[in-house]
């Protein structure tokens, strides 16, 4: 593969870090584009990457730094605002998506790989965060002269991740009930390296290009059904609850004002869509996706359970 410069929005964040560790390995010189530079010390030792301290936000550092690149990937993404009117995920999404169009343009950069969501829809979204994940989207691939791909993920787990290892920590600190809302929703999680794996074959390969991509992992889970598989794989018995419409909106309405937000009333409004693709995961990229049972205990269990799973990966390994 011819290698390329490539300036990476969102680069130290979990799936960004991910991937840059990819693209550097592939040989690929990345800009990444971070507030902090510092946040993410473990990325200066990649050869070919440059931790640039940067405003996303300002259009002009956008050009400045996206001068004689081959390629852009916006990975910036937020799951919760302040506050609740959609002000926040507007910026996020939408405003800097536009920020990014004209700046490509200016700059004469053409290729384009942009992360939406999992059930984004401009129109019809039910939460603010799938209304401008969709946005953003549809925004991107009617540019003129661009040439974009975008993957729409279902949550997606691994070392690092806000999902797994999230549940795991609230778990830890529940007594023996555990109530959770909306825990019949379905989810089909995929996992970060397949993830990436994508975003680095579509550089390649410009079939993918003009493409929206859903990713899914090769199962489907109530988030009731993961809320119980991470207590098995840390190790603590609880008795989890799934609790209905009415007080599933009263959990958000209480913890959207708690620091952090663990759940808000817009994840809930987004969990009113189940997060599962319609078809399986794409041919082109030549992979299949790997489970969350081969995965997370490697980075969520203890030592026991990993080598559990060790064993169980080696011997299915045989199997094959």
């Amino acid at each position: 593969m011819k290698t390329k410069d490539i300036v990476i929005l969102g680069g130290t964040g979990f799936v960004g870090g991910h991937l840059a560790h990819r693209l550097a390995a592939e040989g690929h010189r990345l800009r990444l584009l971070t507030r902090d530079p510092e946040r993410r010390r473990d990325l200066r030792v990649l050869p070919t990457a440059e931790l640039i301290a940067a405003d996303v936000h300002d259009p002009r550092e956008l050009v400045r730094h996206m001068e004689g690149a081959d390629a852009v990937i916006n990975l910036v993404g937020i799951l919760n605002e302040r506050g609740d009117s959609g002000t926040g995920f507007r910026r996020v999404h939408v405003e800097l998506a536009e920020k990014v169009v004209r700046a490509m343009t200016e700059t004469g950069v053409r290729r384009l790989l942009h992360m939406s969501a999992l059930n984004a829809d401009a129109q019809h979204g039910p939460s603010h965060y799938l209304r401008t994940k969709g946005q953003a989207e549809d925004l991107v691939h009617a540019a003129a002269g661009l040439k974009v791909t975008s993957f729409r993920p279902s949550v997606i787990f691994g070392p690092g991740d806000s999902f797994f290892t999230r549940f795991a920590r609230l778990l830890r600190l529940a007594p023996g009930i555990f109530p959770l809302a909306m825990g019949r929703a379905r989810f089909a999680p995929v996992y970060v390296e397949d993830v990436v794996h994508c975003y680095a074959t579509a550089l390649a390969d410009p079939h993918t290009i003009g493409r929206r991509y859903d990713l899914c992992g090769p199962r489907v889970y109530t988030l009731k059904e993961l809320v119980e598989f991470t207590a098995r794989v840390i190790g603590v018995r609880r008795k989890v609850i799934s609790l209905g419409p009415v007080l599933s909106a009263l959990q958000a309405n209480v913890l959207e004002y708690v620091p952090g937000k663990p759940f808000s009333r817009d994840n809930y409004r987004s969990l009113q869509v189940d997060a599962v693709c319609r078809e399986p995961f794409p041919d082109i990229f030549g992979i299949t996706p790997q489970g969350i049972e081969a995965v997370v205990p490697q980075y969520l269990g203890g030592r026991r359970m990993r080598a559990r799973y060790q064993e169980f990966r080696r011997l299915a390994r045989h199997e094959a």
